[in-house]
C-alpha cells in the first residue's frame, strides 16, 4: 500500500524529456500550491463561502463542513441551513453566520448574493422534490466557484444533463458509488478511472474520486494522485470535511485545480498526523477537522 520512487536506470535525457498526464501530489508539490499569507490581510480579502447544507437528522454534516470550511482560512462563511439546525450551528460553530431556510427540517430555497465568492452545496441536504428542484434552478444561473458534494450529487445523477451546465470553476466530489450513480456502472477501477478522466474533459470541470490514492481528474487531461491520507479516513464525515476545505480554498480565490488538489492533500495530511498519536480507527471526522491547523503548519514549515 506504500508508493516508492525507484531509480532503475533510465536514461536521465529522455526522462527529462518525457510527458506524462498522470501526477502525484506529494509535500513538496502541495507547499508550491499554497499562497503566501499577506500581513495586512483582513478578513473581508479572505473570501466568503456560502454552504448549504443540512436536513432532519443529518445537521451534523453541515457543521462539520462549516468548521473545515473556516479552518480552512476563508475569511467569512455563511451556513444557510433548516430551522431545525439554528441553535445548532450557532453554539457548534459559533464564528459561522447563519442564515435559515423557510422550512423546518430541509432546503427549500437559497440567495447567493455578490458578496459570495464561493458556494459549497451537498453535505446532508437530503432529496427531497423541492431541495432538489432548488438545486437544478440555482444550477442553470450559477455565476460562482462552486463544490458539489454528497447529495448534490445524486440529485445531479438523476438529471445528468445538468451536467453540462456547471460553471467552470466546479469541483465535484463523488466516492465511488456516488461517480457511478453520475456517470453509469463500472466493472474495474481502471474502467472507472478512464472515465473519469474523460468526463472531466467533456465537462470541463474538475472531478475529485475519492478513495486511496484519491484522483483529481482536470479539465486539461491530467490527473493528479494525492499523496497523503491513511485508512482511518474511512469514517462518516470525512467527505463533508473535505467540502469544506475546498469550498474555504474557493473562495479565497484559489482556482478550482488548485483547490481541488490543495484541499484533497491537506485533508489527507491532517489525517496522517493523527496517527502519531493515534491507531486509524480511532479517527473522526472532527479529529480531522480539529487538526488542519497542524496540517497547515506543516505544509507551511
Amino acid at each position: 500500500g506504500r508508493v516508492a520512487i525507484l531509480d532503475i536506470g533510465l536514461d536521465a535525457v529522455a526522462h527529462e524529456k518525457m510527458s506524462s498526464a498522470l501526477f502525484l501530489t506529494t509535500m513538496k508539490s502541495a507547499k508550491n500550491l499554497v499562497r503566501r499569507s499577506q500581513v495586512f490581510a483582513h478578513k473581508g480579502q479572505q473570501g466568503h463561502l456560502l454552504l448549504v447544507a443540512g436536513s432532519m437528522g443529518k445537521m451534523g454534516a453541515a457543521a462539520l463542513s462549516a468548521e473545515a470550511g473556516l479552518r480552512a482560512g476563508v475569511g467569512l462563511l455563511t451556513a444557510h441551513i433548516p430551522q431545525i439546525g439554528y441553535n445548532s450551528m450557532q453554539y457548534g460553530v459559533p464564528e459561522v453566520m447563519v442564515n435559515v431556510d423557510s422550512e423546518a427540517d430541509m432546503i427549500s430555497s437559497f440567495a447567493v448574493s455578490e458578496n459570495h465568492s464561493a458556494v459549497a452545496i451537498g453535505p446532508g441536504i437530503g432529496q427531497d422534490p423541492v431541495t432538489c428542484k432548488t438545486l437544478l434552478n440555482f444550477l442553470t444561473t450559477n455565476t460562482k466557484p462552486l463544490v458539489l458534494d454528497a447529495d448534490a450529487l445524486n440529485i445531479l445523477s438523476n438529471d445528468r444533463h445538468y451536467l453540462f451546465k456547471l460553471h467552470k470553476q466546479t469541483v465535484l466530489t463523488p466516492h465511488p458509488r456516488e461517480f457511478d450513480r453520475l456517470f453509469g456502472e463500472h466493472d474495474t477501477s481502471f474502467e472507472r478511472f478512464r472515465t473519469l478522466q474523460l468526463k472531466a474533459q467533456e465537462l470541463g470541470v474538475v472531478i475529485v474520486l475519492k478513495g486511496a490514492y484519491t484522483r483529481v481528474a482536470l479539465p486539461d487531461g491530467t490527473v493528479h494522485f494525492n499523496g497523503s491520507g491513511n485508512p482511518g479516513m474511512a469514517t462518516a464525515g470525512s467527505g463533508d470535511v473535505l467540502t469544506g476545505i475546498i469550498g474555504g480554498l474557493l473562495a479565497q480565490g484559489y482556482p478550482a485545480d488548485v483547490a481541488a488538489r490543495l484541499g484533497v492533500f491537506l485533508h489527507g495530511l491532517s489525517a496522517d498526523l493523527l496517527l502519531e498519536h493515534s491507531g486509524p480507527q480511532g479517527i473522526t471526522a472532527g479529529d480531522i477537522v480539529r487538526n488542519l491547523g497542524v496540517a497547515w503548519k506543516k505544509l507551511a514549515g
